[in-house]
């Protein structure tokens, strides 16, 4: 009785141990060795997991950036270029700084701008109003109300206006991790460069009918007119697919396309004093008429070129 309990302690023991033996050289096998800096750097990063850099979280973006060769394509938005300095300075790589970044609306169909033509009774979910039917106003571009970009919105940066029925965007809270843009299922928000002292420029209308419907359906929309893009001296305004379009890193914030936009569409803001359109047009008028008088002096020298070789 005694051998046998012997026995059957010592097979456990044996098989035990070829069973740790086993076990000990898989491991070995499929080891992952991580490198240590991964943890460095996810020490210094906000830990909004909100994938705003692109990756599933902060633990994903450090092994990313520790990978990676350099810094060109790993950005946290959240963090900024300070935390990215921290990043840089862990890995020894070189950072370019970024402008700074923002959360833009581009809707600007007010309740009393764009009358409701129906009553929508069911889920609040842009989403799933989006895929029922265009909304339920004239705009079928428009924002849908329901505030899915505020759910959506890890750091409270945005709210619904009851006044207005669109969505308004903290600026000092938003750290631009692009949550709402993503969330809005007709593409009406925008991450834009916070510019200089914050003051920026930008079309808040993506309606791309043309001009008759698209007025019919909101008064404060773009109608594709073109005076923007012929106004601007600097190329920034383009207008594609019936809807103007301003190019930050071009517009000087001169803000002649917002005072010569005849439905308001162009918002101007941050700026320091309140937009002068009388001048600014007085301004335009001047400089057009100066240009108009340079043209036709040139073409008067041109039709002397011909005379003066004949004599």
């Amino acid at each position: 009785m005694s051998t046998t309990i012997i026995w059957t302690i010592a097979i456990i023991a044996l098989l035990g141990l070829v069973l740790a033996v086993v076990l000990y050289l898989v491991a070995e096998r499929f080891k992952v060795v991580e490198d240590p800096r991964i943890d460095e750097v996810e020490k210094v990063m906000p830990g909004a997991n909100c994938g705003g850099c692109g990756f599933a979280g902060c633990r994903a973006f450090a092994d990313a950036a520790v990978k990676a060769p350099n810094l060109d394509n790993n950005y946290c938005p959240v963090g900024g270029n300070e935390v990215m300095k921290k990043v840089a300075a862990i890995l020894g790589y070189e950072i370019k700084e970024k402008a700074p970044m923002v959360a833009v609306v581009r809707c600007n169909g007010s309740c009393e701008a764009r009358p409701r033509i129906n009553d929508y009774d069911g889920y609040a979910s842009c989403r799933v109003k989006a895929a029922l039917y265009s909304g339920d106003t004239g705009c079928s571009f428009g924002c849908l109300g329901c505030g899915d970009c505020v759910a959506a919105c890890q750091f409270g940066a945005i709210s619904m206006d009851p006044a207005t029925g669109l969505p308004v965007v903290d600026q000092e809270k938003c750290t631009a991790c692009g949550a709402c843009a993503k969330a809005c299922p007709k593409g009406i928000i925008e991450l834009r460069p916070k510019g200089p002292r914050g003051m920026r420029m930008y079309v808040s209308c993506v309606n791309k009918e043309k001009g008759p419907a698209v007025k019919q359906a909101c008064a404060n929309a773009c109608i594709g007119c073109g005076i923007c893009q012929k106004t601007c001296q600097h190329e920034a305004v383009v207008v594609e697919n019936n809807v103007a379009y301003i190019d930050p890193a071009k517009c000087k914030l001169c803000r002649e396309c917002e005072a010569m936009c005849p439905t308001g569409a162009i918002h101007g803001v941050n700026f320091p004093k309140p937009l002068d359109k009388d001048a600014i047009k007085a301004r335009i008028k001047e400089r057009n008429a100066k240009a108009a008088e340079a043209a036709k002096a040139a073409a008067a020298a041109k039709a002397e070129e011909p005379k003066k070789e004949e004599a």
